[in-house]
């Protein structure tokens, strides 16, 4: 399948003493076969951009409709029935990093391949929640997906796609009856970027740019896109002029002739493997190459699996997005 522009630039079981998947009992998440009680937390109300969401006893079938929020359901140990094709093999939606989980929840989703949100195939699935948070989910596909089943979209206050990790961690956590494991999740994952932030003082204040290219333009993420965020979360700071550039949108496009925008201390490169000729490509761009930040070697390429693990932003997949980024930002901004 092809992967559009818009897919493309949307993306993207160890915490720092190993994250523990909460247990599959009843009235916690799925329930039991013959479970007709509500269950201890239900029913439970939440607000999203499209108003409230009322869900009345404890999920036995959830089904995902934002790209990655999958992820999410099976760390706090709910088996997901559908999930959302984004990219890759099309007959997997578990990545690596999530297949503990996924063992552990006995999760084996059918796969939804769907360019916009399908009622008639969320429908097929008989799903009894649907999560869309990390989605482009909007008002006229939620009124018919929600008169299927109760339907978690974003909060208000957010863009698409733009739901910090531990807020759509949370907020599943609620839907789910399991807040205190969604917290033990966050708190875990957290402890790592600031393990991190304490052992490398040196990245505090530093300006980042999340950087990409084309074949016809490079381009930066904005202060609020996850991805930009995740460098926050390690001391970095996001340039005021990369969200004026932005606008409205969590990415601004820029010219090769803008490439001086990029004249940062730290500049990250990321979705290699949709740059035509990957990482090659960017090193033997002139423009780039006669930039300080990159004669100097402050550039951080994300390849294979750290990119894929970065991409995804979840609470799963972060752990491992951290062990692949750590060594290269070491290695590009050591203390001194």
């Amino acid at each position: 399948m092809n992967i559009t522009r818009r897919q493309l630039l949307v993306g993207s079981l160890v915490t720092a003493g190993g994250l523990v998947l909460a247990g599959c009992g009843r009235g916690e998440g799925t329930g039991g076969g013959d479970d007709a009680a509500a269950g201890p937390g239900f029913p439970v109300t939440i607000e999203h951009r499209f108003g409230t969401t009322t869900i009345e006893r404890a999920p036995q079938r959830v089904v995902t409709i934002g790209y990655s929020d999958h992820d999410a359901v099976m760390a706090l140990g709910v088996p997901v029935a559908g999930v959302r094709y984004w990219y890759g093999p099309e007959g997997d939606a578990i990545q690596p990093w999530a297949e503990d989980a996924a063992r552990q929840t006995g999760s084996q989703p059918q796969i939804l391949t769907m360019e916009t949100p399908d009622p008639e195939k969320i429908a097929a699935a008989s799903p009894d929640l649907v999560i869309g948070i990390y989605s482009d989910l909007e008002q006229g596909s939620y009124d018919l997906i929600s008169a299927i089943a109760p339907t978690v979209a974003a909060p208000a206050q957010y863009a698409d796609y733009g739901v910090p990790w531990q807020e759509t961690t949370r907020i599943v956590g609620r839907a789910l009856g399991r807040s205190e494991q969604a917290e033990q999740a966050v708190a875990g994952v957290e402890a790592r970027f600031a393990a991190a932030r304490e052992a490398n003082p040196q990245w505090a204040g530093k300006e980042v740019a999340v950087a990409t290219r084309s074949a016809d333009k490079l381009g930066v993420f904005a202060s609020h896109d996850l991805r930009s965020q995740f460098f926050t979360e390690l001391g970095f700071v996001v340039p005021a002029r990369f969200d004026e550039l932005s606008g409205e949108n969590f990415y601004a496009d820029l010219s090769f002739e803008q490439s001086n925008e990029l004249e940062r201390d730290l500049v990250v490169w990321d979705q290699l493997s949709f740059t035509p000729g990957g990482r090659a490509t960017v090193e033997a761009d002139p423009l780039i190459s006669r930039l300080a930040v990159t004669r100097e070697g402050r550039t951080v390429f994300l390849e294979g699996a750290t990119e894929l693990a970065f991409a995804w932003q979840t609470v799963l997949s972060l752990p491992a997005a951290l062990d692949g980024v750590l060594p290269l930002l070491e290695q590009a901004l050591p203390k001194t």
